[in-house]
């Protein structure tokens, strides 16, 4: 199995359109465009490329087809205030997991998420929150994440941080 790569800002067109891929299968009907492709393409162009950014995305690259993507992880930094669960106070947010429909099953979803999962251990969180559907859950429960009132949750044990 191939390895996921950490994006750039030259990815961020097609990670647009993946997420409208997730969002359509999450609504059941494309996502119209009241500008969110945009500004999502820009806030990626931007942030993707930063020195230590706090967003990050995880891709596939499409077999076959330079320049387009299979798959994608995208995850961001969040602040909380720490306490004895999260001495740190940061936590990682997971958000549009995504696969074109063609190229599901082939595990690209796994290497992204492993990909993006290890980038949080090596920045020393702990605590990592999805939200996911009924089709993600199974991939999110084998890597480890618990449901929880409010998200899917997956907690890393402060000996995997550096």
């Amino acid at each position: 199995m191939r390895q996921a790569r950490r994006a750039t800002g030259a990815d961020a067109a097609e990670l647009v359109r993946l997420r409208g891929v997730m969002l359509a299968s999450v609504e059941g009907q494309e996502a119209p465009d009241d500008g969110w492709r945009q500004v999502a393409s820009e806030t990626l162009r931007a942030r993707l490329d930063e020195p230590d950014p706090m967003l990050v995305a995880f891709v596939m690259d499409r077999p076959g087809r330079p320049g387009a993507l299979a798959a994608c992880a995208i995850g961001a930094v969040q602040y909380r205030l720490a306490g004895p669960g999260n001495p740190t106070s940061e936590t990682g947010y997971v958000f549009s997991v995504a696969t074109d429909p063609d190229c599901r099953r082939q595990g690209y979803s796994r290497s992204c998420m492993t990909a993006l999962l290890g980038w949080y251990r090596r920045r020393g969180i702990t605590t990592i929150d999805l939200r996911a559907t009924s089709e993600g859950e199974p991939l999110y429960r084998s890597l480890g994440f618990v449901p929880t009132p409010e998200a899917m949750r997956l907690k890393l044990p402060a000996a995997d941080a550096p």
